[in-house]
């Protein structure tokens, strides 16, 4: 596998950070790969800008920021204005069609998916959205397979909430593989 780097992007509350940390243990606990996590956030505890940094690979990794990722991911208007021109060339940019307007053209393969109104048609709850991103990201990668996430969110999340977020984790790798090239 070569080296993968991915930034997670959005505002607090939307569970960017939860959703970089469960793709990250599911990769070193299941998949035996190698990853590091990192984050940032704004001062405020739900609203402000928040980024994660994911790096996965096969061998040992020293860095652990990502400059050039080769898949971001915008979950507001803010994270993508900020973030787009960071994207490595021939990357993959995600963004959600509800909080999302791509305005500027890059070099990368642009997917702008229904990931919220999609959680809310089908779920109801928007509290999933994260996962329902993370499967969407999984669905367009196959960085990971899907049964290693539930295996992290089995001892991550209370029992009560598994199906819910096993239910919006097949939305989103559904969303990902409809629009996979």
């Amino acid at each position: 596998m070569e080296r993968y780097r991915m930034v997670f992007s959005g505002s607090g509350g939307q569970g960017v950070i939860t959703a970089a940390i469960i793709l990250a243990e599911a990769a070193v606990l299941y998949e035996n790969l190698m990853a590091v996590q990192s984050q940032s956030y704004g001062p405020e505890a739900r609203g402000g800008a928040t980024r994660s940094d994911v790096v996965i690979s096969d061998t040992e990794v020293h860095y652990p920021k990502v400059i050039q990722p080769n898949l971001l991911v915008c979950l507001t208007q803010e994270a993508y204005n900020q973030f787009y021109p960071i994207i490595r060339p021939g990357g993959l940019l995600i963004t959600d069609t509800r909080f999302v307007k791509t305005q500027k053209k890059v070099d990368a393969l642009q997917k702008e998916l229904p990931m919220y109104e999609t959680t809310m048609e089908k779920i109801g709850k928007s509290i999933v959205f994260n996962i329902c991103m993370l499967g969407a990201v999984i669905g367009l990668t196959d960085l990971v397979r899907s049964n290693s996430v539930i295996k992290v969110l089995q001892n991550r999340i209370p029992s009560g909430f598994l199906d819910i977020n096993r239910e919006a984790l097949n939305l989103g790798i559904e969303l990902g593989a409809k629009v996979k090239s």
